[in-house]
């Protein structure tokens, strides 16, 4: 087997604004892939040949640690309003003794549930501290007359959400305890119930994850594992490099995520590697599209900036942060993987400490990207 030669350097330079169409074709020669393939419009490819089984996957969204996290509740002091007439004021008088600071998320007053009750709200007066001591009275914890305490009963424990709900999951779960504030994230609300992605957006993706699953089974047949991905402007729906796992070559850091972002590098004029000894990597130079938004002197985005990647199995802790600093958009896997840094460990894709962040969603295509993973076994 060829092997690929050490990397003698690693520009992102970008091609100037106009690159005439013999170019095109002289880099398919030199790199041995078909050119009309990533350039023929991806809805012409649709039009011959409609995806097949669009409904037996879903696309389900790789949210947040915080977002798939259950309710965690921290106990503080309430009591009764005994008379409501007092309510407004005991709540402007409580609050400026005991402000919620950082738990500006829950409401200070609640109706009070119970048909037999003989008040109709309960107020939160402050946070308890939590270690087991006794249950401090009224006078306890407004010593001096700090407040008026007409139409306030005797403080009781209770549990309340410690952070804001993040997804209507955890709204519903947190509002059982106490009345909490919820602002919705629309899209996440959208994603979960599968309502995101129209029919033709998923059959798009279901044509780009083929692309990849053809790509992962051309690198196993030249010895490569069984991982394919594909780099796709949504904006435009063109390929924009098509990849497979080489790190069985000379270098282990080519995993298929590597591959294409660096696949994507070399149609802008850079690059680290060279990939004529692997036809199943391919790229389309940038031509003619001028991403306008790019804050880049020449017009062109910073490698992956906007761009959507396909895998068809999750990308592991190195190539899911080759994917924050490539800018990638969105990324699409099919399969899980044990060392997946995306959903199964980490989640690295939403971590507020990095600069940047990216969506995620699986279940692509997940069966015949799940079946990849037999081919080396079979063989």
């Amino acid at each position: 087997m060829s092997q690929l030669p050490e990397p003698t350097h690693f520009r992102i330079r970008f091609l100037p604004a106009v690159i005439c169409l013999n170019s095109l074709f002289d880099s398919s020669r030199e790199y041995g892939w078909d050119a009309s393939i990533l350039m023929e419009p991806d809805c012409k490819r649709r039009k011959t040949k409609e995806p097949k089984d669009a409904c037996s996957w879903q696309v389900v969204p790789v949210l947040s640690e915080r977002e798939l996290q259950s309710v965690t509740l921290m106990p503080v002091y309430a009591a009764a309003v005994l008379d409501k007439k007092e309510a407004s004021r005991l709540v402007k008088e409580v609050s400026a003794i005991y402000p919620l600071g950082d738990y500006s998320h829950l409401k200070r007053v609640r109706a009070c549930g119970s048909a037999n009750s003989l008040h109709s709200l309960e107020m939160i007066l402050c946070l308890a501290d939590g270690k087991g001591k006794a249950l401090r009275t009224v006078s306890e914890l407004f010593p001096n007359s700090q407040l008026d305490l007409s139409g306030l009963g005797e403080p009781f424990l209770t549990q309340v959400p410690l952070n804001p709900p993040l997804t209507r999951l955890q709204y519903e779960e947190a509002a059982s305890h106490w009345p909490v504030t919820f602002h919705e994230n629309k899209r996440i609300s959208q994603a979960l119930s599968g309502c995101l992605f129209t029919a033709s957006e998923k059959a798009s993706m279901q044509c780009h994850m083929e692309l990849a699953i053809q790509a992962a089974q051309r690198g196993a047949r030249q010895g490569m594992r069984p991982v394919g991905a594909v780099v796709v402007d949504p904006a435009t729906e063109r390929i924009l490099a098509v990849g497979h796992d080489c790190r069985d070559g000379v270098n282990p850091l080519l995993h298929a995520a590597m591959v294409c972002i660096d696949l994507v590098a070399c149609g802008q004029g850079g690059g680290a590697y060279r990939y004529q000894d692997y036809p199943g990597c391919t790229f389309l130079p940038l031509a003619d599209s001028l991403d306008q938004s790019s804050s880049c002197t020449d017009g062109l985005p910073y490698i992956c900036t906007g761009y959507d990647m396909y895998l068809t199995r999750e990308p592991c802790a190195m190539c899911a942060m080759a994917l924050v600093h490539s800018r990638i958009e969105r990324v699409f896997y099919g399969a899980p993987s044990p060392h997946g840094a995306l959903a199964t460990k980490y989640h690295i894709h939403s971590r507020k400490d990095l600069n940047h962040r990216y969506e995620v969603y699986r279940g692509i295509l997940e069966d015949q990207c799940r079946n990849l993973a037999q081919i080396s076994i079979l063989e």
